[in-house]
């Protein structure tokens, strides 16, 4: 029995508490120190973990009060560890640590609070990724989601903030509702909640709509969290006004955490169920992920505010994630795990740049930085490197990732779509490297007016001195910036990668492992991708990329009359994303009612 799982949801909600009710006395630098140190310790319990876990045949499981299963029920609460989920959790603490380093100068006025509901943030994500029961995979997505409201709006004193929390939290409200709902249909279905007795008495009764109505409902909710077209627009609202360590959490794991949610349900729970009708699930997820990674790389693209830009760009990848997720392969979940961590190290590294740059310069708006950031070599760096990180340029990991999902997907439109995604967002950031740091293109808006996504001038959120920049807010992003070029360098990434998908694939050893059995381990496919086979695309994905920054910064007046032919659709696009809350309930629920048509409509009226 893995006895060390339960210590990083503990420890860090129980440091948390004391922070809180001891935050009027205790230093502010302890208080720095005690919750840094909680996080590195969440990390390497979390690592040891996935090292466990790597060298089981099968998931390890805890059971909460030593309450095994009788007769094949499930009486306590588990904790089941495999080395996807346990990969993500430390991704997840390790990602925490940076960020509250980087926290180091920030909100000097309220004492350890933001400290606090870090590490409960923390605490909710790590036990979602570990969790094997169905009720608490919502219980900490709920707590997940309400300390995200409370750090999104944590400025109180302005409006944006505000507004940004009530976006966030009534869309994932919306959300959690409707997982929910699903979970309820689900107990009365089988009477059990955890997700191997659930998944064993599914396969064991007739299929019908309730299992399809409910696998949409509990999708949709964590689809909500994950960013995903049409429930995304909850975001880059957040994105935009939520401080730089928050946002490296928000766009680095937490958006990840709902594809994994999506994952994990569907292959504990509903794949003995839905197995025979797999082609439809995986066209509907497909088509799902595919129009995300669209229209996230062509809003990426729109942006001027840095962090919206970083922001939409996350969508963008979050349709990548799910593509992967979508065929059904473990070759294609292999894929969407080394995406993921190579993506959350990048993106981590950029919104730390874009926390530097508003900390010197107090705005992150790219036309307004114009030339500035050549003052600061280390950014320069940032930007210019992980730029090419999210194009995909070997040896980044997402080159890896990207590979495998492709190899996965043998179709060349979805080569391409991934291919698209990678040079519009890769562009952009490459763009915003031209402008700020080499002083390429313009510095006022092309547009009178300006887009409605810059914002202008920005109060810096850090109370160091505007002059000069701290080491700890300059450490942090280099670190990340490191291992996310050591991720693509590790000669046993893709075959370990690989075993650890198949073992998340394996629907009948989860039952087995959860609940007493036997059941057979597949053997994993033989996938010949290597860093030199990722190079091809990422190759060419990074000249388009840019290629493209360069004609926005030099392209001259032959550039601004292809701008005026593509107004009109970018307004459409604008107007899409009003900020109006009420128009995203909308698109939640016409987007929920079109998943639950297009998936039925395909398993019960398609021909078989």
């Amino acid at each position: 029995m893995p006895v060390l799982a339960p210590l990083p949801v503990v420890v860090p909600l129980l440091i948390a508490a004391l922070l809180s009710g001891g935050g009027a006395i205790v230093p502010r630098r302890l208080a720095d120190s005690v919750a840094i140190g909680t996080a590195v310790f969440a990390t390497g319990v979390c690592a040891a973990l996935l090292v466990q876990a790597s060298l089981s045949p099968a998931p390890l499981v805890y059971w909460f009060g030593n309450w095994p299963p009788r007769g094949g029920v499930a009486i306590g609460i588990a904790f089941v560890i495999d080395p996807l989920g346990a990969g993500l959790a430390t991704l997840v603490a390790g990602l925490t640590s940076a960020a509250l380093v980087f926290t180091w100068r920030y909100f000097d006025a309220v004492g350890t609070l933001f400290h606090a509901l870090l590490l409960v943030f923390l605490a909710a994500m790590i036990g979602f990724c570990l969790s094997g029961d169905l009720f608490n995979l919502f219980v900490f997505f709920e707590l997940m989601g309400a300390v995200a409201y409370a750090l999104t709006g944590y400025k109180i004193e302005e409006t944006g903030p505000l507004q940004g929390a009530l976006n966030f939290a009534v869309l994932n409200s919306a959300g959690a509702f409707l997982a929910l709902t699903g979970t309820a249909m689900i107990y009365g279905r089988t009477g059990a909640l955890n997700l191997a007795q659930i998944g064993r008495a599914l396969e064991a009764r007739p299929f019908d709509a309730l299992v399809v109505l409910s696998f949409v409902l509990i999708s949709t909710g964590f689809l909500v969290k994950g960013a995903l077209v049409p429930f995304h627009f909850w975001l880059a609202d957040a994105h935009a006004v939520a401080p730089t360590p928050v946002c490296v959490l928000f766009s680095g794991v937490m958006v990840e955490l709902g594809v994994y949610g999506t994952a994990r349900v569907y292959w504990t729970v509903f794949d003995g169920a839905l197995g025979p009708h797999a082609a439809s699930v995986r066209g509907v997820l497909l088509g799902i992920g595919v129009l995300t990674a669209v229209l996230g790389g062509l809003m990426c693209w729109l942006q001027r505010h840095l962090k919206r830009l970083l922001a939409f760009s996350t969508v963008s990848h979050a349709g990548v994630f799910l593509i992967g997720v979508s065929l059904l392969n473990p070759t294609g979940l292999a894929g969407s795990a080394i995406y993921i961590l190579g993506h959350g190290l990048v993106k981590g590294a950029l919104f730390m740049g874009a926390g530097v740059l508003l900390h010197r310069f107090s705005t992150v708006d790219e036309l307004e930085l114009h030339g500035r950031g050549a003052k600061l070599p280390f950014a320069w760096v940032i930007w210019g490197a992980d730029g090419l990180g999210l194009v995909g340029l070997p040896p980044f990991g997402t080159a890896i990732g990207k590979a495998l999902i492709e190899s996965a997907a043998d179709s060349t439109w979805v080569m391409a779509v991934l291919l698209l995604s990678s040079v519009l967002t890769g562009g952009a950031v490459l763009r915003v490297f031209g402008r700020v740091f080499l002083g390429w293109g313009d510095a006022a808006p092309r547009q009178p007016g300006g887009g409605r996504e810059s914002t202008g001038a920005e109060e810096p959120e850090s109370h160091a001195p505007p002059g000069r920049t701290p080491w700890v807010m300059t450490v942090p992003p280099l670190v990340l910036l490191g291992l996310a070029l050591a991720t693509g360098l590790l000669p046993a990434l893709v075959s370990h990668s690989l075993g650890a998908a198949v073992e998340f694939h394996n629907h009948a050893g989860y039952l087995a492992a959860v609940l007493g059995g036997q059941a057979p381990a597949p053997a994993a496919p033989t996938v010949r991708t290597s860093l030199a086979d990722a190079a091809g695309s990422g190759i060419i994905a990074t000249l388009l990329a840019l290629a493209l920054a360069l004609v926005s910064l030099r392209g001259g007046g032959s550039l601004q009359r292809v701008a005026a032919w593509l107004q009109p659709p970018q307004q459409v696009l604008h107007r899409l994303h009003s900020g109006y809350v009420g128009d995203y309930v909308i698109w939640l629920v016409l987007g929920t009612a079109a998943f639950a048509a297009l998936l039925s409509g395909t398993i019960f009226l398609l021909p078989a």
